[in-house]
């Protein structure tokens, strides 16, 4: 990403984040990889201004939702996740050394229109990658078990999630009020 200042940010529109991983590391979807990460976001998922909503993890990179006060709460939110992750990754791998590949890219997201399309987009992102098509359940490397805006599933799992969910109108009810909720079976299209 080129370090040219980002815009500002508005409070009430959540972000789509997407971070990369350094190329020739191990996937993220592998099971211990992904437990490092759940614990990782477990513990920076919700911060001063700074809240996850939603994520998936991909053979090597992140996508998030997340809900941010301002640009230094976004920076420090991301900086905690980003620490935690990495050093849970790095003793899970038994390396040292950077891992996120560049920069992290932020898109704020404005409309209902867009967070719905960002929410299938991230949730259902497998899908596209063809990485997971199980057509009854949401993918396992997902914050999609827990998320309930799906059409056609309801059955969270026991267990507390690793995010701390969204608060804001955008992401509780606006998209859901104008665009209804999503199959478990929609595969996102590229921009």
């Amino acid at each position: 990403m080129p370090h040219s200042t980002r815009a500002p940010i508005k409070p009430r529109f959540p972000s789509h984040v997407t971070v990369r991983i350094r190329d020739g590391m191990p996937s993220l979807r592998e099971a211990r990889a992904h437990r490092a990460v759940e614990r990782a976001f477990r513990g920076a998922c919700e911060r001063e201004g700074f809240r996850i909503a939603h994520y998936s993890a991909q053979r090597n990179h992140l996508h998030l939702i997340v809900e941010r006060d301002d640009r230094r709460s976004l920076a420090n939110g991301m900086r905690s996740l980003l620490t935690r992750m990495v050093r849970a990754l790095n003793r899970e791998w038994r390396r040292k050394g950077a891992l996120v590949a560049d920069r992290f890219h932020e898109r704020q997201l404005t409309t209902p229109r867009e967070v719905r399309h960002a929410l299938a987009y991230v949730l259902n992102n497998a899908r596209k990658h063809r990485t997971f098509a199980h057509p009854d359940r949401p993918d396992p490397y997902s914050s999609g078990s827990w998320f309930d805006g799906w059409r056609d599933y309801d059955a969270p799992p026991a267990e507390s999630p690793p995010v701390a969910g969204p608060r804001r109108w955008l992401l509780t009810t606006g998209w859901r009020k104008f665009w209804g909720t999503i199959p478990l079976t929609e595969v996102p299209r590229r921009r």
